[in-house]
């Protein structure tokens, strides 16, 4: 009986170093992270994610804008690039605040229209003349940086949202009145 002696427990393994596969899997994790990264642009926009923006009049918007940008960073005459603008910007205001709020303006009404609707506070009465000037001015006289400006002002029509006020009508009307 002297000669049987207790089992002893196998030796746990360590953790560190971490075997092969864990690296290829840190490496890949890697990988993957660089890669959403590095094309974050294109996917933030054009992979369709149900619920958040497939099928809104943003998710189009803001496609036409890219396209409509890198047009014109591509050489396209300034005067084409200002007349797509102005449309596309009407009918981001038209989907933004409805048909009947904007769709008769013209000139420096439309002007004005937009100086008091834009969500970011853009200037369009000094800045936005170019949209009124430029499809009917002489090729060269607009310059592309401008319309590069225009084309952000536009952009914060569609990724700016508007405040929820529906559901706190009630209790913003009793607080502004004092009840």
């Amino acid at each position: 009986m002297q000669q049987l002696r207790d089992i002893h427990d196998i030796q746990s393994v360590p953790w560190w170093p971490l075997a092969p596969g864990w690296w290829l899997l840190a490496l890949a994790i890697l990988l993957l992270a660089f890669a959403l990264w590095r094309w974050r642009a294109v996917l933030s926009l054009r992979i369709p994610i149900p619920g958040l923006t497939l099928g809104s009049w943003r998710w189009d918007a803001a496609g036409a804008l890219r396209d409509l940008r890198r047009r014109a960073r591509a050489g396209q005459s300034s005067k084409t690039t200002a007349s797509e603008l102005s449309e596309l910007l009407r009918r981001i205001a038209m989907a933004r605040l409805g048909r009947p709020a904007c769709a008769g303006l013209t000139g420096n009404d439309w002007l004005d229209w937009l100086e008091r609707n834009d969500p970011r506070g853009f200037r369009w009465r000094e800045r936005g003349r170019i949209l009124l000037n430029a499809p009917y001015a002489p090729a060269g006289q607009v310059s592309d940086a401008h319309l590069l400006d225009l084309i952000e002002a536009v952009e914060g029509w569609v990724t700016t949202r508007e405040p929820t006020t529906i559901p706190f009508r009630w209790f913003r009307a009793r607080a502004s009145s004092g009840v």
